[in-house]
Formats: structure tokens, C-alpha cells, sequence
């Protein structure tokens, strides 16, 4: 690869960090991981052929031309968190990535949470992700959850923070968020 192409992947990746919180290779490589997929699968799931997937996670593109599949992409960080803190089973994973590819992005997502301030402050729920992709972006769930389990006795509110935000559902982070900001 020469100076350009290193450059033109930087930009991307950085493009990629500005709209999706992290660059795709990274989040991508953590839903294989936590949903147990290839990337193959993970395609299919999300609706892209195999050397689309590879193109953004390798930077050679940096968006995701389509809305239903960033909906997708969600859905996916959603049902991982759920895999990760025990709330959906293996199995029920499984039926809900089909449902997932089966959809056409809208009705998979719902608002909660989605209050916006005036003066354009970013929503409880953005700031809520922004949270979770950054601490998902140092550490896998089961590792969060880890190091949860070493904090709890002697930092009992520090380990709940770390499960919610590190491992948890969005929507339980987003309730949370709201109950400790009052």
C-alpha cells in the first residue's frame, strides 16, 4: 500500500469514527466475535455482499450507503450487549439475526430514550452510545463484565456503570443515564 492509499484508508477510518463511533473494521470484528459469526455470515446478516463488508473494514470505503443497514448494524450492537449480559440466548440470538435480515431497517429500532434538548445538545440516547462504543472500543463485553465482577465488592456503583454501559442493552442504559442525571 503506498502514502496515498494509507492516507486515503486514515481518512476513512476517521470518517468512519465521526458517523459510526468507531471505525467499522473494529465494530464489525467485535459483533463476529460476540455473536459467534464470519464475516461471511455477518454480510448476509447486514444485507451487504462479502467484499462490500471487507472494503469498510478494511477503510477502502468509509460509509454505509444504505440506511436499512446501518439500522442493521445497530440492531446487531443491540442484540450483542443483550448475548453478552444474558438476556438472549444463543439460540434466541440466532432467530433474532434472522428477523434482523429480514428487515428493512425501520421497525427493528425504537426511539426511547431520543429526547432532544434545545439548542441542539445531542440526545440522551447519543450521548448513551457514545459511552458504550467507547468503552467497547478498549475492552469485549465478557472483559467488562470481568472486570464488573473485580469491582463489585469494594465499587458496587463503578461495576453496575461498567455492565450497563459496557455489556448492557442501550435502552437500559439510556434509564440509567436519566435516573442518576436528576
Amino acid at each position: 500500500m503506498d502514502a496515498a492509499q494509507q492516507e486515503a484508508t486514515a481518512r476513512a477510518r476517521e470518517l468512519q469514527r465521526s458517523w459510526y463511533g468507531e471505525p467499522l473494521g473494529a465494530l464489525f470484528r467485535r459483533l463476529i466475535d460476540d455473536l459467534g459469526l464470519n464475516q461471511a455470515r455477518l454480510a448476509a446478516v447486514l444485507g451487504l455482499s462479502a467484499p462490500m463488508l471487507s472494503q469498510l473494514m478494511s477503510g477502502q470505503r468509509a460509509k454505509i450507503g444504505n440506511p436499512a443497514v446501518v439500522q442493521r448494524v445497530q440492531a446487531l450492537q443491540e442484540l450483542a450487549g443483550q448475548v453478552a449480559d444474558g438476556s438472549v440466548s444463543a439460540g434466541e440470538a440466532t432467530d433474532r439475526m434472522e428477523e434482523i435480515k429480514k428487515s428493512q431497517g425501520g421497525s427493528v429500532l425504537t426511539n426511547t430514550g431520543q429526547t432532544t434538548t434545545t439548542g441542539g445538545a445531542p440526545t440522551v440516547r447519543r450521548v448513551v452510545r457514545e459511552i458504550q462504543s467507547l468503552l467497547r472500543s478498549v475492552a469485549a463485553a465478557g472483559d467488562i463484565i470481568d472486570a464488573a465482577d473485580s469491582l463489585a465488592p469494594a465499587h458496587p456503583e463503578l461495576a453496575e456503570f461498567l455492565r450497563v454501559y459496557g455489556a448492557g442493552r442501550t435502552a437500559d442504559a439510556v434509564a440509567h443515564y436519566e435516573a442518576h442525571q436528576s
